[in-house]
């Protein structure tokens, strides 16, 4: 895995051009002005300071690292113990450095916006937005305002997807702008959190759009089948001849169908390719949860002709929906997962995985508190109800971060839009950006076209993607945190017995019998939920890039870290706990 901060292509001339453009670097300081401009507490003090003259101030309060010895005290005592822990959190997290927040250089590049996001403003023809919408867009970015949000000028009644939350602040875990082109705080030999998208001409992005034609031929093939696929066959046989391709090969280096849609974190590649806590049928309490879903009829697909793709650019409904298959299946194919996550809440499958740990009866983490205890056990903290809120809390708070990134500094087209780029390169009218010649060349494109009669990527949803820029993703990010808050509270590397994988048709679960069925641990399986989910919502549906799911749960992986830091320091049990990140490193959770 690149452990190095990127840039854009790493010619001498591109790396002189992105000097020159000081604005492909989003600069965040101006967050930071606004928080030196906010009183917090002193607490050497014990007084109200301004962070713009509390450096020394912040340094005493960060030796209050520790979590209080409480006990019975004085209400006053506790209220002052209190406000010295907020302090405290306040000040490390300020003097964490601020990442540099790299963009492709894409946006200024090309004039007319062609590789820029711009769904659902105004356009003026397939892949051309309107440059009074690009620039009422633009100037409700910059200043944040309401009045400049309202005036922004669509193309039809759909409106834009929360763009205000990009602002939001968090009174616990790091900045979302501590977060972006380099390591996370605490793992400075990790990868970049949130590195530069492809550049539209490159031939890794000509890669990533190769990948996403193949999903879409591939939406309604159980993943159990792609051994036996010719489609699949011919996918992994060109994404394996990409030498861009991100996805995990085997040790002669090529790319099967079984390693199809996997990624590189620990674990993914190990057992079926549907994760146990994507199936496995479990309990809310007394509640039943079979784990069988509502999903799509197969073989439908939206936005392969101009007309309803540019109805959808423009925010207007194509007047088409989703046919429900009556028959509820376990997750089996990209349409079943598509549906799940096209109307799911997004710790929706995540709080289904806590339950799973219970019901499978996986042990606590080994650096619990409570493990051992004689007279005590975890419930308002470590406990259920500090799990289950958690999981829901920090999937919360990973979308404000993921939303700075996707609003703020990328500005990330969506996949169907890059089918756009294609179909008008290939039938003759090219925008001024136009796609590699890798992805113009492909089996994968030639096969869609031989299907649909034209060059777009197909979609799953009539909408195509949500009004929000792709990259990175929200379902990547909340799943990156939750996975990481289930590790902090069970055992990570617990073996799980007895794995099933559903049938190719959904309608029930098999024994696994595969070699590797007794190398399937928690952590595994956790990390491979985050991609089952954010890949099934992005690349299986069309909506989303591979990287937006890689790079998306590191975000949330580091978010929670940094979360679950500063929660540390409210807890009474004293703990040490140890949690393995999906890049295999090890980050430590204490309040000793």
């Amino acid at each position: 895995m690149d452990r190095t901060p990127r840039i854009p292509e790493s010619s001498e001339s591109n790396e002189a051009s992105i000097k020159a453009q000081p604005s492909r670097e989003i600069a965040s300081a101006s967050r930071r002005s606004f928080l030196s401009k906010v009183g917090v507490a002193s607490v050497a003090a014990g007084a109200v300071s301004v962070l713009g003259k509390a450096p020394s101030a912040f340094a005493q309060a960060e030796k209050s690292v520790v979590s209080p010895n409480v006990g019975n005290v004085p209400p006053k005592q506790r209220l002052q113990l209190a406000f010295n822990l907020r302090s405290s959190a306040a000040a490390r997290d300020f003097n964490l450095p601020i990442p540099p927040h790299t963009t492709n250089g894409d946006e200024q590049r090309y004039t007319d916006h062609s590789a820029s996001y711009s769904k659902p403003l105004l356009q003026d023809g397939i892949c051309l937005v309107n440059q009074n919408a690009w620039a009422s867009f633009k100037k409700a970015l910059n200043s944040g305002l309401n009045s400049d949000y309202e005036a922004i000028i669509t193309g039809g009644p759909r409106t834009l997807n929360g763009p205000q939350a990009s602002y939001a602040f968090d009174l616990e875990a790091a900045d979302s702008s501590q977060f972006g082109n380099a390591p996370a705080n605490g793992d400075k030999n990790g990868p970049p959190l949130v590195p530069p998208f492809d550049r539209v001409t490159s031939a890794a992005y000509g890669t990533q759009l190769i990948e996403m034609y193949w999903a879409s031929m591939l939406r309604d093939v159980a993943f159990t089948d792609f051994g036996t696929n010719a489609t699949a066959a011919a996918a992994a046989a060109e994404l394996g001849a990409q030498s861009t391709y991100r996805g995990p090969r085997n040790a002669q280096g090529q790319v099967t169908t079984d390693l199809l849609f996997r990624g590189n974190f620990v674990g993914e590649t190990i057992g079926p390719y549907m994760s146990q806590f994507a199936f496995t049928p479990t309990s809310f309490g007394q509640q039943a949860i079979p784990m069988l879903f509502s999903t799509y009829v197969p073989g439908i697909d939206y936005m392969t002709d101009a007309n309803t793709f540019l109805q959808v650019q423009n925010g207007i409904s194509t007047g088409l929906s989703d046919q429900i298959d009556p028959t509820p299946r376990y997750l089996h194919d990209f349409r079943g997962l598509g549906a799940l996550t096209h109307v799911d809440g997004l710790y929706q499958e995540w709080l289904n995985a806590l339950l799973m740990l219970y019901s499978l009866g996986v042990p606590p983490n080994p650096g619990s508190p409570y493990i051992g205890s004689r007279t005590q056990n975890a419930f308002c903290t470590w406990g259920g109800p500090d799990q289950q809120q958690m999981v829901a809390e920090v999937a919360s708070r990973a979308l404000i971060k993921v939303w700075y990134q996707k609003w703020l500094v990328h500005l990330t087209h969506r996949p169907e839009w890059g089918g756009g780029l294609v179909h008008q390169a290939m039938t003759g009218s090219p925008l001024q950006a136009v796609p590699n010649a890798n992805v113009l060349n492909s089996q994968a494109v030639a096969a869609s076209f031989s299907k649909y009669g034209t060059y777009f990527l197909s979609q799953a949803f009539p909408e195509g993607s949500p009004a929000h820029p792709s990259y990175p993703t929200g379902h990547g990010t909340a799943g990156g945190a939750c996975l990481t808050v289930l590790k902090f509270f069970f055992d990570g590397n617990h073996v799980l017995q007895n794995p099933m994988v559903p049938a190719n048709d959904g309608l029930s679960l098999l024994p696994y019998s595969g070699s590797d069925a007794g190398q399937i641990t928690v952590n595994g399986e956790l990390n491979k939920l985050g991609r089952n989910i954010s890949y099934g919502h992005g690349v299986g549906s069309g909506i989303h890039w591979r990287t937006d799911t890689d790079n998306s749960m590191l975000l949330g992986e580091a978010l929670a870290i940094s979360f679950l830091n500063d929660r540390a320091k409210t807890y009474n049990e004293k703990f040490t706990v140890n949690i393995t990140r999906l890049d295999g490193s090890i980050a430590t959770i204490t309040n000793q």
